[in-house]
């Protein structure tokens, strides 16, 4: 494309390692008349990275319904707008959507630029069924997070979440609580020099010791479709060597205590032990 329609394009820009941008999303950035950015210091290391020297609007959370009639009078004067957010795809759990949406009412021409992104990035290493569901961030209260977590837990696909990572603890100890039988994958700082990605299973993960900076992405699997979760082969096996010597209620105590996991979980395995019993 050498010649650009006016409108907004929703420029999708490296998520860590510099070079993960693509020619037309540079091509785009240098015909802008003006760029959108969440933080205009981190968008500056990219452009200068590239030599791209364009008149710069800060358009945050804080201030998007602020800015919004003077980007819309911008975009009706014929200019070319790019917005891009600190990293990845803008609009996704990024600013952007109030003015997708304004765009849209007002039949201003909107043009999405392909890119980097982490959901994508995480779940293509995940190892985990294709077939996902991105949340973004969680709740941060846990009224509000038990909540968000009861109603996604039953849904057959892999989830996607975004966690800070001086969080994670605090959201283990829920993914244990309503994800147990499924895996993780804990990706942090994605293409860039210090890339790390944990694997686990949700019921074995142990807090970490030291903190996560930065933000993280968090894939679990989808619910196993078997009777018996593949992670809870052995506590089963447990279940049923204890329920020969122990009452049921004990039996429940010993093993939530043990493998921390909910009683709920280790009553509804116990039960299916009992009736496998009754029909053999």
């Amino acid at each position: 494309m050498s010649t650009f329609k006016p409108g907004l394009y929703i420029v999708s820009t490296p998520i860590g390692n510099l070079d993960d941008i693509t020619l037309r999303s540079l091509e785009v950035l240098k015909k802008s008349d003006i760029i959108l950015c969440e933080d205009t210091r981190r968008s500056l290391k990219l452009l200068n990275h590239y030599k791209i020297k364009k008149k710069l609007v800060s358009y945050h959370k804080f201030n998007e319904k602020k800015e919004l009639q003077k980007i819309t009078e911008y975009l009706n004067e014929g200019k070319i707008l790019s917005l891009i957010s600190d990293a990845g795809t803008p609009t996704l759990s990024d600013p952007g959507l109030l003015l997708v949406k304004t765009c849209i009412e007002k039949k201003i021409e909107i043009f999405p630029i392909p890119g980097p992104s982490a959901i994508t990035a995480a779940v293509s290493i995940s190892g985990f069924d294709d077939k996902f569901l991105f949340y973004g961030f969680l709740p941060k209260t846990e009224n509000d997070l038990i909540k968000t977590i009861i109603s996604l837990k039953n849904l057959d696909f892999s989830l996607v979440f975004f966690i800070p990572g001086i969080k994670i603890n605090f959201y283990l100890k829920f993914f244990k609580e309503y994800f147990s039988g499924r895996d993780i994958l804990i990706a942090r700082e994605i293409s860039k020099i210090h890339e790390t990605f944990y694997r686990d299973k949700i019921s074995t993960i142990k807090p970490f010791k030291t903190t996560l900076k930065g933000e993280l992405t968090i894939v679990i699997s989808k619910i196993y479709s078997n009777n018996v979760n593949e992670s809870d082969v052995d506590i089963v096996a447990e279940a049923a060597k204890y329920l020969k010597k122990y009452s049921l209620k004990d039996v429940v105590e010993l093993i939530s205590k043990k493998e921390k996991i909910s009683k709920k979980k280790v009553y509804e395995i116990c039960l299916k032990i009992k009736n496998n019993e009754k029909n053999n």
